[in-house]
């Protein structure tokens, strides 16, 4: 029996800057904390479009609308096949409306420009280059 997760990436943007989010990783590494965008998994049946509008505002309390897809990757578990699709949002709220939820440590709201200060991803940053986001 063939098995598909579908993953989803929200990078939210409101004028120029974007939301990075900080999360926890694994005490037994270098650095447990790192800077990501928000993601998550769509549940049985739910759109990838859906899913994302509902993670974003999961984990910050943001009210968010899809732009576009920017970039899509897929990796294999075992028998297990995972999709991923990473969009474009945008918000009119405030940096202050944002409300983490528990998985998440801190947040910041950055210029393209400097994503290499946070993201650590090089194939997630290539990947955002080839979008044209920076």
């Amino acid at each position: 029996m063939n098995k598909y997760r579908i993953l989803v990436k929200g990078i939210v943007q409101k004028g120029n800057k974007y939301l990075t989010v900080e999360k926890w990783y694994d005490d037994n590494i270098i650095e447990p904390y790192q800077w990501e965008f928000i993601d998550g998994e769509a549940e049985f049946g739910e759109s990838p479009d859906a899913a994302v509008v509902r993670i974003i505002q999961e984990q910050t309390g943001l009210i968010a609308e899809v732009a576009r897809v920017l970039y899509t990757w897929t990796f294999m578990i075992g028998s297990e096949c995972n999709l991923g699709l990473a969009y474009l949002c945008l918000t009119e709220q405030d940096e202050e409306d944002v409300i983490l939820s528990e998985e998440l440590n801190d947040a910041k709201w950055i210029e393209a420009i400097d994503f290499e200060k946070y993201i650590h991803n090089q194939r997630m940053l290539d990947d955002l280059e080839k979008a044209d986001l920076f």
